[in-house]
């Protein structure tokens, strides 16, 4: 296991969880690297190349202050954010979101997102399922999915990589788990542990992943460790295949942002300096690493981008925190654009639930599962357009009520994947197809 020492993370449980870079044999959710080199060696797989970004805001984001803004409710509802005009006619999203509201025209918003859970629990953003509702084994998340149907595109990528960070044992930070598809199809987490052995780089932080001089002294201090042991000599065509992957030029050069343009680098941005103690997941570098990782050859990546969980001073905290969203997120899909990555590409921003309508007296806003919203982008989808509609105090869908696993079905549809037809086998044998029955993909978007 190597082990890289990033800052801490706060969260509502009062909580201080440490976050970690490991790239390891170790951590793949728990799983040996070898097996599931293994696993993927006795599927088949295939060789297509369409891919998803599934940036999940734990916490959940109050829809309200964010893009469905209600002038017209009253003061203990509307906030005092106001809403600018995009470049979508009859468009508005929220004022701290001026980059994205100039390029509306590449995503779609949905306001109407119905039947979440009231919890902290990535699962049903992950899954498109709700847990309760589980076979044997638990439902798969979406990149193992893809790991199971597509494969792997390159010996050296993993198809399914989750960048979000360790915090404990919350649900949080899930990157989604394999379910009943097995171990085998777990996400690759270079930013979490699950060994019991740990290798060290000393004196390389998150903060210094960039420095790449610093990086590769300490692989290669590590590469001579292990020949001078002679575990190398040792090691069978999988735990080979897999020390590859963990020092193949290919994944570390597209987990390492300061392999990149300076001018693209700069258009990410690199967080808020001023919060580096909780700033973990808000690591700009996580929107670049992705589109780098996808680009590289990855099927799906998961990423968790800061925290939502406004229960007081609601306002202050997306004061800080929708700038840096709005930076990111921009240049991802600006970044995608310009590659002729968005049409192949499917980019999916939400959380688990929404806020309610009521501000507390703390200033703050609690959970509200009854609706929530989600912004789509690339994929070839038809974009530049809002589904969906809330009453005038945002707290129940009004026209077009969405379910999660109708944006699970589409983002299947993107991928070449048929959810009227494909089925995957639970731990009893039994068929199970990959949504909930009835669920088709959007119309509005296909």
């Amino acid at each position: 296991m190597l082990t890289i020492y990033g800052p801490k993370q706060r969260f509502c449980d009062g909580l201080s969880r440490r976050n970690f870079l490991r790239i390891g044999a170790l951590g793949l959710g728990g799983v040996a690297l070898p097996q599931l080199l293994r696993a993927e060696s006795a599927s088949g797989i295939g060789r297509s190349h369409k891919a998803v970004i599934m940036v999940f805001l734990p916490g959940g984001p109050s829809h309200q202050d964010i893009f469905d803004l209600k002038t017209d409710a009253p003061s203990e509802v509307r906030g005092p954010f106001k809403p600018i005009g995009t470049s979508v006619p009859g468009m508005q999203i929220c004022e701290h979101l001026p980059k994205l509201a100039r390029m509306a025209d590449q995503y779609s918003i949905i306001r109407s997102m119905v039947g979440a859970e009231d919890n902290h629990y990535a699962f049903q953003c992950l899954s498109g399922r709700l847990s309760r509702t589980s076979p044997p084994g638990g439902w798969p998340c979406l990149g193992s999915v893809l790991s199971k149907l597509e494969g792997s595109l390159s010996p050296t990528m993993p198809p399914f990589i989750g960048l979000s960070p360790k915090m404990g044992h919350t649900p949080w930070s899930d990157n989604g788990r394999p379910g009943f598809l097995g171990v085998g199809h777990a996400p690759f987490e270079p930013n979490k542990g699950g060994g019991q052995e740990d290798m060290i780089l000393s004196g390389v932080t998150l903060d210094r992943l960039s420095d790449r001089k610093s990086l590769l002294q300490g692989f290669d201090q590590m590469r001579r460790s292990l020949d001078s042991s002679g575990m190398m000599e040792g090691l069978d065509v999988f735990n080979e295949q897999a020390f590859g992957i963990l020092t193949s030029s290919k994944l570390l050069e597209a987990l390492d942002p300061g392999k990149e343009d300076p001018r693209v680098r700069e258009r990410y941005g690199k967080g808020d300096p001023r919060n580096r103690d909780d700033g973990g997941p808000k690591l700009m570098e996580h929107f670049l690493v992705a589109r780098r990782l996808v680009e590289a050859g990855a099927r799906c990546v998961t990423l968790a981008f800061s925290r939502w969980d406004h229960h007081g001073d609601n306002f202050g905290a997306l004061r800080q925190d929708l700038p840096l969203l709005d930076q990111g997120l921009s240049a991802l899909l600006e970044d995608l654009r310009q590659r002729g990555l968005d049409k192949d590409v499917s980019v999916v921003v939400w959380g688990e639930f929404g806020r309610t309508p009521n501000i507390n007296k703390d200033g703050g806003r609690d959970h509200w599962p009854r609706v929530s919203c989600a912004l789509l982008a690339g994929g070839g989808m038809r974009h530049g357009q809002v589904i969906g509609s809330t009453d005038r105090l945002g707290g129940e869908a009004m026209a077009r009520p969405v379910q999660f696993g109708e944006v699970f079905a589409t983002l299947y549809q993107r991928l070449g994947i048929d959810v009227n037809k494909v089925t995957l086998n639970d731990l009893s044998g039994r068929p199970q197809y990959l949504v909930d029955n009835g669920l088709q993909p959007m119309k509005e978007l296909c």
